[in-house]
């Protein structure tokens, strides 16, 4: 094997192995900052050695094993060995000095698990939950995160630190949270995974329209926590959303990069795998019993349009009712400017209207472009197009991507 695929193979292997080891480690050691420092340690020491030896057989055993010596050498060093000793506890001590432990395939699902709350606990800001899962238990290097998220490095590097900094400060326990706080806390789990899809599958800013990249490491993570947590409905709820949405990606992007509609895509280039695959995952999560949460409700809605097979056979008047039933759990002027869509679609243009008429002044949705696109598009509709062009206009310069941007000036010109 040349130096260049064993760079690959190792590339490989920590996109696969880095948040088990991180898991594990943080379990031993207490401290999730330390434990990636000595995840990185470990992979410094495989990019070393193993160009010269080879590929070990169980390479994740390998990075795990050095870890390992790494955090006993770094914990003898330790001026307060005792209190660390008593920090971390005689047993898990003895656990990380012993080589030829590794943990079995529960023990790793579980600190896998904690390692999923710990990241996104409600103490850390929300871009700083989106940062930290992606760093420890998507694999992606700084670089990456900043770059896909358009923000500086530097600034993207503090935000992981400070994220670190606060866990240890506030002695976050690296656990499952029980009874009553794992809804609470699920939901942030499931939040920050769908802000993680969403930029990808609709950039907020920058000149693409989709960041694909993004989208698959949500997926891969919703469908971590999905075999952690076969019993929550949602969780199954959030995957189906996310791979039927992402059925979408090939048909979202024009031949230069530019957006295509919904209405407007190809449908023959839906992805039928990843729309099966949804539909079954919402399946299991109506099968789970009781009311459905906001995400499978939204799944449920992305499963009208991937059952339609053109535009014209969308069942409109379910989407309207499902919106419905998403705004009695999940009320927000967003759900109701979506229902309007709907509703238009359903009944008419001016039904979707007079729905819009009615949140066009919420302070939630000042600077919210959206809203003035579905304007302009009713407006279109109801023959009244010089306030379109307004409406449109309006749009054009609310949106931070550069694409929709353009699309949203052509439907202005389009008013004439």
């Amino acid at each position: 094997m040349t130096a260049s695929q064993t760079h690959q193979a190792i590339e490989a292997v920590w996109r696969i192995e880095a948040a088990r080891l991180i898991a594990g480690l943080t379990r031993l050691v207490r401290d999730i900052g330390l434990a990636e420092e000595l995840a990185q340690d470990a992979l410094v020491a495989a990019l070393e050695q193993w160009p010269e030896s080879g590929v070990p057989s169980n390479p994740g055993a390998w990075l795990m094993t050095v870890s390992k010596r790494r955090a006993i050498d770094m914990i003898r060093r330790e001026e307060r060995f005792e209190r660390k000793l008593i920090e971390i506890g005689r047993a898990e001590l003895a656990e990380l000095a012993d080589e030829d432990h590794l943990p079995e395939v529960g023990e790793i699902e579980d600190d896998l698990l904690r390692l999923v709350f710990t990241a996104c606990h409600p103490v850390l800001p929300t871009e700083a939950r989106v940062a930290l899962t992606l760093r420890v238990l998507g694999g992606l290097s700084t670089e990456e995160i900043a770059r896909a998220f358009l923000v500086p490095e530097p600034t993207l590097a503090q935000r992981i630190v400070r994220a670190k900094r606060t866990l240890a400060a506030r002695r976050v326990p690296f656990e499952v949270p029980q009874g009553d706080e794992l809804a609470d806390r699920l939901s942030s789990v499931l939040e920050v995974i769908y802000l993680i899809f969403n930029e990808g599958y609709a950039a907020t800013a920058g000149d693409d329209w989709m960041r694909p990249g993004l989208c698959a490491d949500a997926l891969r993570l919703g469908r971590v926590l999905a075999s952690l947590m076969p019993k929550e409905p949602e969780v199954h709820g959030l995957v189906a959303l996310m791979e039927i949405q992402a059925s979408r990606s090939a048909s979202r992007v024009g031949p230069s990069g530019e957006p295509v509609l919904l209405l407007e895509q190809d449908r023959t280039g839906w992805d039928r795998l990843l729309i099966g695959r949804g539909l079954t995952a919402l399946g299991r999560a109506e099968e789970l019993g009781g009311e459905l949460g906001p995400y499978a409700l939204q799944a449920a809605i992305a499963a009208c349009h991937a059952r339609a097979l053109t535009a014209e056979e969308t069942d409109w008047a379910r989407i309207a009712a499902l919106y419905e039933s998403l705004a009695r759990i999940s009320r927000s002027p967003v759900v109701e400017l979506n229902r309007a869509v709907a509703l238009s679609m359903a009944y008419g243009p001016a039904t979707g209207l007079a729905l819009v008429e009615q949140i066009v002044d919420d302070p939630a949705l000042k600077g919210y472009h959206l809203l003035p696109s579905v304007r302009g598009d009713l407006l279109v509709k109801l023959g009244r197009r010089a306030e379109a062009r307004a409406e449109f206009e309006r749009a054009a310069g609310l949106t931070r991507n550069e694409r929709e941007r353009e699309l949203l000036r052509e439907r202005a010109a389009d008013c004439g």
